[in-house]
């Protein structure tokens, strides 16, 4: 048998896609190529997230060697058509398990829930080493946010899955210091050596001129001069806390110095569509999932930004826009458990402001300082775009990444 390559990565989303769950993991594997390690991506054929009409079911790109799989895609917007997405990618991926055992090591996602399952059979029967990447917590998550009941079938099949990927993982990776903690207080079979904290991460494109910005025709709309803009982007979806953004909003409908601007997708996003229209929620602006120049281009008119998780999820999962608000160099308001990393980022470097599920007067009067203190503002920003360049620039945190691939193949 030939000598085995190093990396593979495992995951449903990979380039050219450009949500976070796709680009992530390329940067990563971009890093690890640069690094000098022979690299190869095994994920899902783009969809939904994709703006390429034509994309090869092989190719290699940046060095990295991609195969695509086929598998049944359907919307993603109730939780059946989520669970037959997951089962049959990871069936597909299990019928071509022979590609892992070409690897040393593969790097897997926990999206879908299911698919380390075969990361962990690879391990069993090739001996390939596993570094598992955890981007949420399952099934605890979907326990919260309801999806799945606790008696559920598929919430034992994924407490199966759980024992088994952790008796085999070599590596863990938690998305900050309250994941790590959780995992180590419910997985039985890590040790605290196994898990490394490694938070998700941002390109660092600058600061650009929020005039220039503002000549973008998708936002002219909206009212800038003397406004402060708060504005809230990607999923909002059952991870997510609405109810106290909302709150907030109707406690400004008639301030006209406040506009809210939103652009994602997610069931709660369709939530919030009809409360705007029902209620004339005139300080309220909506647009679909945003990407490339007009992404940035909504940064850069922003003068705050708002992340949030429902109740509970506070370890569970952590919410990557973030880095990307930290990036633009502006205030960041978390709605989220107060322990959490980025809670305590934002109080302790003075660059925004933390509070709990529900409290929607702390939010409006969050909102108010920001407004009536542009100074103030301007200073939060800039604390913000430092604690970003000392934590959360891809090149720092794939850094990381490659530390870790390193040490795996010298053992």
């Amino acid at each position: 048998m030939s000598k085995k390559k190093d990396v593979l990565f495992l995951c449903q989303y990979f380039y050219p896609e450009y949500v976070s769950s796709a680009t992530l993991p390329f940067d990563t594997a971009v890093a690890l190529k640069e690094a000098g390690f022979s690299v190869g991506a095994l994920s899902g054929y783009p969809k939904e997230y994709n703006l390429n009409d034509e994309v090869p079911l092989k190719e290699t790109y940046k060095g990295i060697e991609i195969r695509r799989l086929k598998y049944i895609q359907l919307k993603r917007s109730n939780i059946i058509g989520r669970l037959i997405n997951y089962f049959s990618f990871t069936f597909s991926v299990a019928l071509r398990i022979n590609e892992l055992r070409k690897y040393r090591v593969v790097i897997v996602y926990s999206n879908p829930p299911v698919l380390p399952l075969v990361a962990a059979l690879a391990s069993k029967l090739f001996n390939t080493k596993i570094v598992f990447v955890s981007y949420d917590v399952y099934p605890e998550m979907a326990h919260i946010t309801n999806s799945i009941s606790e008696g559920s079938i598929i919430s034992k099949m994924m407490k199966l899955v759980n024992k088994s990927v952790f008796k085999h993982v070599n590596k863990v990776v938690a998305l900050s210091n309250e994941m790590k903690a959780y995992l180590l207080n419910h997985r039985s079979k890590l040790s605290e050596e196994q898990v490394e904290v490694i938070p998700n991460w941002y390109e660092d494109k600058g600061i650009s001129d929020a005039k220039d910005a503002s000549r973008n025709k998708l936002f002219h709309s909206i009212k800038k001069d003397g406004n402060l803009i708060v504005s809230y982007f990607g999923n909002m979806g059952i991870c997510q806390d609405l109810d106290t953004l909302v709150d907030a909003i109707r406690q400004f409908k008639d301030d006209s110095t406040v506009q809210f601007v939103f652009a994602g997708h997610g069931n709660k996003m369709e939530i919030l569509k009809d409360i705007v229209e029902k209620e004339k929620l005139d300080n309220v602006s909506i647009f679909d999932f945003l990407h490339g120049q007009d992404f940035q281009d909504a940064l850069n008119i922003s003068d705050c930004f708002i992340v949030s998780l429902a109740k509970g999820l506070t370890g569970l999962a952590v919410p990557s826009k973030t880095y990307s608000y930290m990036m633009a160099s502006k205030p960041v308001i978390a709605i989220m458990g107060e322990d959490s990393d980025i809670a305590k980022d934002l109080t302790e470097n003075n660059a925004g402001y933390a509070m709990e599920v529900g409290e929607s007067s702390k939010l409006v009067n969050s909102i108010k300082e920001l407004c009536d203190d542009k100074e103030k503002c301007r200073n939060m920003g800039e604390n913000c775009r430092n604690v970003f360049l000392k934590k959360y620039t891809k090149e720092h945190c794939t850094q990381q990444y490659v530390n870790i691939i390193k040490k795996l193949l010298e053992d």
